[in-house]
């Protein structure tokens, strides 16, 4: 599979992480809404427009819950994830402005099976 291509598994659970969010924000929920983006994160990093759109959602998400610190964080991280999502990621780095976007961290279980299956 190329990189630019995100397996159909991948995509079924980017895509549900991101109806959570969505259903976490409309519920007032902004922690949860959070963790969700951050999943999506983990699965998109390796797809440029999954990645960056991920980041514009938590830039929105910062906007909307009044985290300027969050979404002037995720400014930086839009632009570098247009740049560099072929070409390097830290593995399971949740995207959040509050962790360096520099730092592998540790891939959630469920989400490291998704992505080992895939070949991602």
């Amino acid at each position: 599979m190329s990189p630019g291509n995100m397996h159909s598994s991948i995509h079924t659970a980017y895509l549900s992480e991101l109806t959570a969010a969505r259903q976490a924000t409309l519920g007032g929920d902004t922690e949860l809404a959070f963790d969700h983006l951050a999943r999506a994160h983990i699965l998109g990093q390796r797809f440029t427009r999954q990645h960056v759109h991920v980041h514009w959602l938590m830039f929105r998400a910062g906007i909307g819950a009044g985290d300027f610190r969050e979404s002037i964080g995720q400014l930086s991280r839009m632009v570098a994830a247009a740049m560099f999502s072929r070409i390097w990621v830290p593995a399971g780095n949740t995207g959040r402005a509050n962790v360096s976007a520099f730092s592998p961290m540790p891939i959630p279980e469920d989400l490291r099976k998704i992505l080992e299956s895939s070949d991602a």
